[in-house]
């Protein structure tokens, strides 16, 4: 980046922001569109309409979001200064004049060193964006960004500083001025103007302005010390104390409205030793203090938070693949369903919406479409499950550092007052993605191992980026979710980011392979205790995984998983088609420890009553061959509810449909199995539902996209070619000096192309293309026919050919032009 000097020194003094970027280099101009990409939407005809777009009120204000706080400070400086600005006064805005004789309080040293030495650094930020322009002697910032940052009489400057005594005695009557110079002890004048002259002078004089508030009361210089680092402003009373009737006398305060007044600029930078800020900040805040941790123990850490990861995103796809919630009619996840997902992945909601929100915004989770509108996982989802772990986490990581979806969002409210639902509408935030990335850069600059305090690391990002206001920064809340977000994902471990992590940002196909070791592997077994639960020592292979999920239910987990056998659970899995024998086989060949003997007598004894009564559809019916158990059945007053009566001897017939049926005799303590029309056991198994094809959500992104090095290098040309049409010297003719594009009759049009031909030089055509758009081109003609001319285009440095009748008119250019 050149420096201010640099950049002010050479050639004559531009006289606008056209002709200073005129005089750039392409490489300046790449820099500046790539610094305010949204210059490029669309590209400009010429540098005279760059320098147009780059004023305009929204340009300016993105840019001004994406200052670092010291140039923000630089330019807020400029905007209290005159226009122009030479750089030493800028740089004595910057540094102040050192503390005034007998008063305290009034500045800091003389020069500060990093001030100093970062000043010329945040001048060519300024330069090198389009915000200022002109040599060091002359800086003028532009007018948007003045009007933005200047205060008014009722706005104070972001400095803290007002309005000056020329803009607020604007409408004050000529003999209160006069009034108000006397008592400060200046001559009359004859006019208004000479008058505001005469005060402001006596303001910017440091050693009158000394004179003049050494001889004010105490209570005058309070008044003046609360108001000096701002808001400047306070009020009045119609009859106010003395000290305040000094200082109004004085022009110290001057009035804005009835009851209310200002201290105008000059005296607060007097007051503050001519410093514009009371606390400028060069340089960046350090990341400090560090914490040092061993590199294998964070990378392990953040492996086994990785794995977890991976586990908690299978279990909430797998219990919503059966069970799927329905989506709002709004859209998004109703609290009850986020809460009964929380109780799922035994987590927090916050938590449980984050998870259901990376899944979504990997692929792996969406709305299936139907009337009856649910959740559920996608297709994407089965082909993800087939990957190894590392490149599932890979996945998952990918997508979350991309997302613009925000799940640190749900719970809270949108503009209109309404609750934010998990994978609801308006979560998307397009500054997320940078924040996440800025604060991983940011954890990647320290040495491996290392953690620093998330205040340190939200500082730098405040520094980075100042918020707009103090009240409530969007950007550090990103930040804090980020932070929060990256330990449950595996990305950082104890606060200090991972081998994998460090690969995420740099070489995201270097990730996996980097993980890879640091996962469990999975196992091919568990250890059957005699309390009727099995203890899976770590991760399971996926099928012994779902198979022993369906004959027993997770009562924990941890570093080790807990598996309970009870009646029920052995009931699923008969249900689900398996044998007593199929059970004992599937437990001897998965167990480093003997079958316990209450284990298989639970499944021997679940099997010999399951499917003893058989249920089928009348409305519906009760089968058994032991009448005994029928006659108990109807004995008992449980059963009053489900309406049997005896048909036969072996058969029961209810007023119930079939599965309420079965739900009210398993109440009872049976073990029913539903049976077909023509008798035959139906095995029950909850089928796995899964959306139609679904892409993920696409990221909403925060304005128009950084532009490679091809698309700059093509605007550049552009712009520069567009740039020497607008300003090639022309022969003095009608078509020539009618301003915008020139005018001529179509057969003047044609003879001069066709004389142009012949002589082989270039012309200024004015050319309205299919969309209406004009232009101003330099062309080449080489043939004229048909109705077209093919002629070498200067613009865009090609042959091109351009129809006659859009051509506005023509003019030739003078000597020696092209």
């Amino acid at each position: 980046m050149t420096t201010s000097r640099e950049t002010g020194s050479t050639g004559g003094a531009p006289r606008t922001l056209a002709e200073e970027l005129r005089a750039r280099p392409d490489e300046a101009l790449a820099a500046l569109l790539r610094a305010r990409p949204d210059l490029l939407n669309p590209v400009p005809g010429d540098l005279t309409q760059l320098a147009t777009r780059a004023a305009t009120r929204a340009s300016v204000v993105r840019a001004l979001d994406r200052l670092d706080r010291f140039a923000l400070q630089v330019a807020e400086a400029l905007a209290i200064a005159a226009d122009p600005c030479p750089y030493d006064v800028l740089a004595a805005l910057m540094t102040g004049w050192g503390h005034l004789p007998g008063r305290s309080g009034s500045g800091g040293d003389a020069e500060d060193p990093a001030v100093a030495a970062e000043l010329p650094r945040a001048v060519a930020t300024l330069r090198e964006q389009a915000l200022i322009w002109g040599g060091e002697d002359r800086l003028h910032l532009v007018r948007t960004v003045r009007e933005l940052l200047a205060p008014t009489p009722t706005r104070p400057s972001p400095t803290g500083l007002g309005p000056t005594v020329a803009e607020v005695t604007a409408g004050m009557s000529p003999g209160r001025l006069q009034q108000i110079i006397t008592t400060a002890g200046l001559p009359g004048t004859h006019d208004p103007v000479t008058a505001v002259a005469s005060l402001t002078a006596l303001f910017t004089d440091r050693a009158r302005m000394s004179a003049l508030l050494a001889d004010a009361p105490a209570e005058a210089g309070a008044v003046l010390g609360r108001l000096t680092w701002g808001p400047p402003y306070g009020t009045v009373t119609a009859d106010p104390a003395p000290h305040l009737r000094w200082l109004l006398d004085r022009g110290l305060l001057l009035p804005t409205a009835p009851g209310s007044v200002v201290l105008p600029r000059e005296a607060a930078l007097h007051l503050r030793g001519g410093r514009a800020h009371r606390t400028p900040e060069p340089l960046a805040p350090e990341l400090a203090p560090p914490t040092g941790h061993s590199a294998p123990v964070i990378d392990a850490t953040a492996a086994g938070a990785a794995f977890t990861a991976l586990a908690t995103v299978e279990d909430l796809l797998g219990s919503w693949e059966t069970d799927g919630p329905l989506v709002l009619r709004a859209g998004g996840l109703s609290v009850r369903d986020l809460k009964r997902t929380a109780t799922t992945l035994d987590t927090t909601e916050e938590t449980a919406a984050f998870w259901a929100e990376l899944a979504y915004a990997a692929g792996l989770l969406a709305s299936d479409g139907d009337v009856d509108e649910r959740y559920a996982p996608t297709p994407a989802y089965d082909d993800w499950l087939r990957l190894p772990a590392e490149q599932r986490w890979a996945h998952l990581a990918t997508a979350w550092l991309a997302a613009t979806r925000t799940p640190g969002l749900v719970g809270g409210k949108d503009a209109k007052g309404r609750t934010l639902a998990a994978l609801g509408p308006d979560l998307d935030r397009s500054a997320a993605p940078e924040v996440r990335r800025r604060v991983l850069e940011l954890l990647a600059s320290l040495p491996a191992g290392t953690a620093v305090p998330h205040d340190a690391l939200l500082a730098r990002l405040r520094w980075e980026r100042p918020p707009r206001t103090t009240a409530d920064d969007p950007r550090e809340r990103l930040a804090r979710w980020t932070l929060a977000e990256a330990e449950l994902l595996g990305v950082t471990g104890r606060g200090a980011l991972a081998g994998h992590g460090r690969a995420l940002l740099t070489d995201p196909t270097a990730a996996p392979a980097l993980l890879a070791p640091l996962l469990p592997e999975p196992l091919d077994h568990v250890l059957l205790q005699a309390d009727l639960t099995a203890v899976a020592p770590g991760p399971l292979r996926r099928p012994l995984a779902q198979e022993l999920a369906l004959l027993a239910d997770v009562e924990s987990k941890g570093g080790a998983t807990v598996y309970r056998f009870a009646p029920d659970s052995v009931r699923r899995a008969l249900d689900a088609g398996r044998t007593a024998a199929d059970l004992h086989a599937f437990l001897a060949a998965h167990s480093r420890t003997p079958v316990p003997q209450p284990l298989a007598y639970l499944v021997d004894d679940v099997a010999r009553r399951h499917g003893h009564l058989r249920v089928g559809a009348a409305s519906s019916y009760v089968r058994c061959d032991d009448e005994a158990v029928l006659g108990e059945i109807l004995a008992d007053r449980r059963s009053a509810a489900l309406r049997l009566r005896r048909l036969a001897g072996t058969v029961l017939a209810a007023q119930v449909p079939p599965d309420a049926l079965l739900e009210g005799l398993r109440a009872l303590g049976y073990a029913p199995a539903a049976e077909s029309a023509e008798g035959d056991v139906v095995i029950t198994r909850a089928d796995a539902h899964r959306t139609p094809p679904r892409t993920p959500p696409a990221p909403v992104p925060e304005g128009p996209p950084v532009p490679d090095a091809t698309l700059l290098g093509a605007a550049v040309r552009a712009v520069r070619a567009g740039d020497r049409a607008s300003t090639a010297p022309r022969k003095a003719s009608p078509a020539a000096t009618t301003g915008g594009l020139p005018r001529t009759t179509s057969a003047e049009t044609l003879a001069t192309m066709q004389a142009a031909v012949l002589t082989g030089t270039p012309v200024w055509i004015g050319y309205v293309n299919a969309e209406g758009a004009a232009s101003q081109r330099v062309i080449a003609p080489v043939r004229v026919e048909g109705g077209y001319v093919t002629a070498f285009d200067h613009t865009a440095e090609e042959v091109r050919t351009f129809a006659l009748h859009r051509i506005t008119g023509v003019a030739e250019l003078a000597e020696d032009t092209v």
